[in-house]
């Protein structure tokens, strides 16, 4: 396991309000870290393309992620913060990465939020 998964799996999945995590590395797309299980490679020029030239159409459509349509909630330059049925994703920026993280039925989206928001905090304190 590297220091990016660790980070992942001990700073959101043991909150137990964050199914699944994945670090994205904007520069060239590379999936630096996930949780297991949870493949995200075919979705990353999605994600990336997300903060960089569709904000507007995710703010006004909702977004399809996994085979599951998603509403938005929120969609800046920072963060994009979607709602499913009994789901939802919440997607933040950083300087060098995008950290993707989902949440299920039963669980906080606010602790999710907050879990993925600190954690892209500490990146942005790093200088990525």
């Amino acid at each position: 396991m590297n220091q990016a998964q660790s980070m992942l799996i001990h700073g959101l999945t043991r909150t137990k309000h964050v199914a699944n995590a994945a670090l994205i590395r904007i520069n060239d797309g590379k999936v630096l870290a996930s949780t297991p299980g949870f493949g995200v490679h075919s979705h990353t020029q999605f994600f990336i393309d997300a903060f960089y030239k569709n904000l507007l159409h995710i703010r006004r459509n909702g977004l399809y992620f996994k085979d599951r349509d998603y509403q938005c909630v929120r969609a800046d330059e920072c963060a994009i913060y979607a709602k499913g049925k009994d789901n939802g994703l919440v997607a933040v920026k950083t300087k060098s990465f995008i950290l993707i993280a989902t949440y299920t039925q039963g669980m906080y989206p606010s602790v999710c939020v907050e879990a993925v928001e600190k954690l892209a905090g500490y990146f942005r304190e790093k200088g990525n």
